[in-house]
């Protein structure tokens, strides 16, 4: 696939999802969420999906901005490592499977790395919360719309810095199409000011912080993103 053709799809998956996006909420409040919306949200977004139930509000919020999710499984899990904060992927044997027809695991860790520990999903407020789950869903989006092929070559990808940043970045982007570039600016915000960096490239970088590459969306890009939009011109 040449770059012409990977351009044209992610315009086209951009487009796609602003069509059905929901409208943007500059703040996400949990106390919004009483037991009947919860109970609504559940019934509406909860179908084969694996959710803790400690984080329930925070991920069927997310999973209301992502319709096209609805009937995918995708379980959510909480895994004491030392790893991310966050991953998604899909399952090893959903891999083979066509798209459209996957399921995925996004795993929420509590490492013990104390250097990570103010951006730990559990430490986060909600808005925040609600954004890199967000982020973790539009993940989720894209590899349940690509073949096994190029599920492949994004694995071997994850070698390359540069590549990552491209991945990263473009998902970032689906995630600000779906409504919720409030949500991941509130994300992107936090996680520079609790580790006094103004870059954010991932946990496995935690030790370069004067690099000026952009893997992560940073403030002003996605506020730049949002002004672009026409879905935020009425949230304001």
């Amino acid at each position: 696939m040449n770059h012409l053709t990977v351009k044209s799809s992610v315009i086209g998956l951009l487009l796609y999802v602003n069509a059905a996006a929901q409208k943007p909420v500059p703040e996400l409040n949990p106390l919004d969420i009483d037991q009947p919306r919860l109970e609504f949200l559940q019934k509406e977004f909860g179908k084969n999906k694996q959710i803790p139930a400690v984080f329930q509000k925070q991920i069927l919020t997310a999973l209301s901005y992502f319709p096209e999710l609805k009937n995918v499984p995708v379980v959510f899990r909480i895994k004491h490592t030392c790893c991310t904060p966050l991953t998604t992927r899909p399952t090893w044997l959903s891999v083979i499977k066509e798209k459209y027809h996957r399921c995925f695991l996004i795993t929420l860790r509590d490492t013990k790395d104390k250097r990570l520990q103010p951006v730990l999903f559990e430490h986060l407020p909600f808005n925040a919360q609600v954004g890199v789950i967000g982020h973790e869903l539009s993940h989720a989006v894209d590899f349940n719309r690509s073949t096994t092929l190029h599920l492949i070559v994004n694995g071997i990808n994850h070698i390359s810095p540069k590549k990552m940043d491209r991945f990263e970045y473009r998902t970032d982007s689906i995630c600000i199409a779906h409504g919720l570039g409030y949500q991941l600016l509130a994300w992107s915000i936090y996680v520079r000011k609790s580790l006094h960096r103004k870059n954010w490239l991932g946990a496995g970088n935690l030790d370069e912080n004067n690099s000026t590459r952009e893997r992560y969306m940073n403030p002003s890009t996605i506020r730049k993103r949002m002004a672009q939009n026409p879905l935020y011109k009425t949230s304001d």
